[in-house]
């Protein structure tokens, strides 16, 4: 099979492995309701944590990274010898959190992706995650705001992989681009959460559901 094949495949493969949202399945297999009946509707590791049950969001949490995380590593790790290399992990981890916002095994109705794109993240370089992450942390830490740290994080993480290329990781500009669109998709999703944040509505982390 020809390596063009082969890029094509990986990145199907990973749409699919994308299309699986875990917040919603996760929470069936638990007993919780469905996330996309309470809180923000969003099916994401946030608003699982509404429903009370903090083992479901880190599970959740857990498995929406994992599946950003495994198709760009498995290029990384693998794909050389077969011709796959920095532009078939740049389609793979893009396809992973586009299958995550529009899932086709869920009515193509998904989340924002933070979760799956700080996977991705962590499969081009655990340091470009770990930066990002850390970023995440801190917004989070002192505002309370898990859309505001998503939003800051995502800003700034074309700009860690920028810095840091050639120094923390081999930078390659369709990885960079791919970064680049998910941190604008990931904005673009966060779009209500925005105009809540800016009216003083946007709800804290460790708030229950309503």
């Amino acid at each position: 099979m020809s390596s063009v094949l082969l890029s094509l495949a990986a990145t199907v493969a990973a749409y699919l492995l994308g299309s699986l949202s875990f917040a919603v399945i996760v929470s069936r297999v638990m007993g919780l309701s469905d996330p996309r009946t309470y809180g923000s509707k969003n099916p994401g590791a946030t608003n699982v944590l509404r429903s009370g049950s903090k083992a479901a969001a880190a599970v959740t949490l857990l498995f929406d990274a994992a599946k950003g995380w495994l198709p760009v590593a498995l290029v990384r790790w693998f794909g050389a010898p077969y011709g796959l290399e920095e532009g078939t992990m740049a389609l793979v981890g893009l396809a992973a959190f586009l299958g995550h916002l529009w899932p086709v095994f869920f009515r193509f109705q998904g989340g924002k992706g933070v979760a799956t794109a700080l996977g991705v993240l962590l499969g081009i370089s655990g340091w470009l995650g770990l930066a990002t992450l850390l970023t995440w942390a801190i917004i989070a830490f002192f505002f309370r705001y898990s859309s505001l740290a998503s939003l800051v994080a995502a800003v700034f993480a074309p700009f860690f992989y920028v810095l840091g290329g050639g120094v923390a990781w081999y930078m390659d500009a369709r990885v960079g681009v791919a970064i680049a669109v998910m941190a604008g998709l990931l904005a673009w999703r966060h779009k209500a959460n925005i105009q809540r944040l800016i009216q003083g509505k946007e709800s804290r982390l460790g708030s229950k559901k309503t």
